[in-house]
Parts: C-alpha cells; structure tokens; sequence
C-alpha cells in the first residue's frame, strides 16, 4: 500500500505558474564528498522550505501532539535526550533516537534494518508504523493529509513545488520534502574539522589533540568503526560505487552467557532472524556526540565516560537482574573491540576530543530551527 501511495508523485519543484525549480545550493563543507542526490527527488530551495515546515508542524500527528522534530530536537543534535523515545500516543519505542546530523551521508538508516537503505523507506516507518505508534498515520492519512490541504499557505506551497499535480498534497510529496529538507542538515565545521580540513590547528586544544590520537590508534580501534570524514563506519555518496551497509554487535548484552539481547531489540536478528545476527546494530556517526545523550541503541549507557568504560572493557557486565551476562564473552562480539587500559588522563583526553566534534554552527544554523517557535535552540546559540 506504501508503494502504491508514493507512486506517480513528482519530483518537480518550481514556480506555481510553471517557473523552473530553484535549484537547491549544496553548501558542503571542506573535505566532504558531494551527497547522492535522489533522481526522483531533485532537490529545491522551495521543497526543502517545505519539509523544514513539515517536519515540525505537530500536525504531522494524529493526535497533533508531535511532529518529527519532537523526537529530533535541535539543540540536542537532533535527538531527544531520552532513553528510548515515546510515540504521540504514548507508546514507548524500543529505541533510542539516533542523530540526523549527516543522514544524507548514511548507507542505511536506523539502528538495525538491513533493508531500510534510503531516507524515503525510513520516513514511512514513524508515519505509518504501529508497532510502536509513532506520527499515527495508518489509516488516517487522508485525515492528517487534510489539514495540510486546507492551509493555505500548505496548499500555496505544495503547488509551488508540485506543479505539474492536480493533488500535490499526497503522501508520496510529504515524504519528499521532508527528505528534502533532511538532506540538507549537514554538519562538517567542529572544531576537528577546522584542524583537519581548514588548516586551523589552534581550533583543537592539547588535549582533544592527544584524545584524537588515541581516537586512532590501534590500541583503542575507536576508529574502524567510526572512521572517515563523518565518523562512521557505512556511508554513501556521489561516487561511491561500492555498498557500505556494516552492523556490529559491540558486547553490550550476553543475557545469561546465552548470546541474547533483550527480547524485541536484538538487531539485525529481528529482521533476518539469524542466530549470527544477533546483538548487530549500526555504528552511527559520533559527530555532535557529547549533546546526544544516552548512549547505545536502547540508550543504556548514560554518559560518554561510561562508554569508554564499556570499551575499555571489551564489552559491559550486567552482574543482576533479568540481563544479568558479561558481554565481554558474547560469541559473536566483534573482533575489532578488544580491551584496553587508558588513563584518568587519557580519558580526559578522549572525552575532550569527543567535545571537539561539536559543531556549533549546526546546531545554532537558524536554516534548522523550528519555525514554529515550540523548540529552542540551545542555550550556547
């Protein structure tokens, strides 16, 4: 039904009196590749204008509770500072909300669907899911769909960007643009980025100099899970000709020295259901990390001093309760996380590198903030 109800939607964004699109201006920072842009979704000043608005209106739910931004909060890079997040009704989301900083760069889009490859598949699933209930959409979508039409403003700018449609206001164009406007939250000007890319080395203190050192050093391997220019292991972009899809499975559960995870959030397992696959999540990018508190896919680990910990270890050691397990001793843990010793320093020096990638202008970028005014920007902005 999804399929049917995304085709034939247009790609087209211009003038309401045929005008061509304005064709969006790509502001990519130094040393970033040139994101894939979707054939099918051409993106445009006006479209992106349109999912901005889209993506906060708390009409977007059925309830008119929430919108997409409520659980991707701005000041905290785009997460919501929960545990795991709540849904419009009230339904409690196995996951923890993973940053959009850089999602136009992401080889896959959540925590541990192999299959969910694209910003459009994973824009359905908080729509239309039920399981939990997230926006509410399932079989009330002409209603929501409806509030948008009777706007006129809406209707004004659905025509701009549509204007080959007779409905432009359809659930296929929603999706659109508000992939549109995703595409363009791009974060590339932290204070590493200015030491790596824009030959400012004095933008890095001594400190997060050494804690980037340790970053990438083979003794702690940080690296080969969250390397490159975005600090993840799976990207995509224009060019790129071969699949970057990766799921690791870094020791955070082993219920009972069983090999488990938590029932209902056991990663890649939940979809193939392999035994192999069990405990593999995605390595999502640590850009903007220190604001994007708590930590892991069900946001287990409260702070970034209790992940080290975690690695440091080899895998974290529930001693009680019901996932009571050392998963230092997962079978399939991955190779590449052995532990290490660090320092009270070195730690110190690590967590300051970890601050270094904040990008301030990001977060305080008013092109991201919510026109609405019902989500302030962070205090530092």
């Amino acid at each position: 039904m999804l399929i049917m109800l995304l085709a034939g939607c247009g790609g087209s964004g211009g003038g309401g009196d045929g005008s061509p699109p304005t064709q969006y201006n790509w502001q990519v920072p130094p040393g970033f590749p040139t994101p894939r842009e979707d054939p099918d979704n051409p993106l445009s000043e006006e479209k992106v204008a349109l999912g901005r608005l889209l993506f906060y209106d708390r009409r977007m739910s059925i309830n008119q509770k929430m919108g997409c931004a409520d659980c991707r909060l701005p000041a905290l890079a785009f997460t919501d500072g929960r545990t795991t997040s709540e849904g419009t009704l009230g339904d409690m989301h196995p996951r923890n909300a993973m940053s959009m900083t850089n999602v136009v760069y992401n080889a896959s889009q959540n925590w541990a669907n192999p299959n969910t490859l694209t910003l459009s598949q994973q824009a359905l699933v908080p729509m239309f899911g039920e399981v939990p209930v997230e926006l509410g959409w399932t079989d009330h979508e002409d209603e929501i769909l409806a509030r948008f039409a009777a706007d006129p403003d809406y209707a004004s700018r659905f025509a701009t960007v549509y204007p080959d449609e007779e409905n432009p206001v359809s659930v296929g164009n929603v999706v659109k643009a508000l992939v549109a406007f995703e595409m363009t939250m791009i974060s590339g000007n932290a204070p590493v980025d200015k030491a790596t890319y824009q030959d400012q080395p004095e933008a890095l203190s001594d400190s997060a100099r050494r804690g980037m050192d340790l970053f990438f050093s083979e003794r702690l391997e940080c690296f080969h899970c969250h390397g490159g220019f975005n600090f993840s292991s799976a990207v995509d972009h224009d060019g790129l000709v071969f699949e970057q899809v990766e799921f690791h499975n870094n020791g955070l559960y082993n219920i009972n020295g069983t090999g488990d995870y938590p029932h209902g959030n056991q990663g890649v397992h939940d979809v193939t259901h392999k035994l192999e696959d069990r405990g593999m999540f995605k390595a999502p990018t640590l850009r903007n990390i220190a604001l994007t508190a708590p930590y892991m896919h069900d946001g287990s680990i409260e702070t970034l001093d209790a992940v080290i910990d975690h690695y440091a270890r080899g895998g974290r050691l529930i001693e009680e309760g019901p996932y009571a397990g050392d998963g230092a001793k997962h079978p399939l843990k991955s190779s590449l996380l052995a532990s290490f010793q660090i320092t009270e320093q070195e730690k110190r020096d690590l967590l300051a590198f970890f601050d270094a990638l904040t990008d301030w202008e990001f977060i305080c970028d008013p092109r991201f903030s919510d026109p609405f005014g019902n989500l302030p920007p962070h205090s530092d902005c």
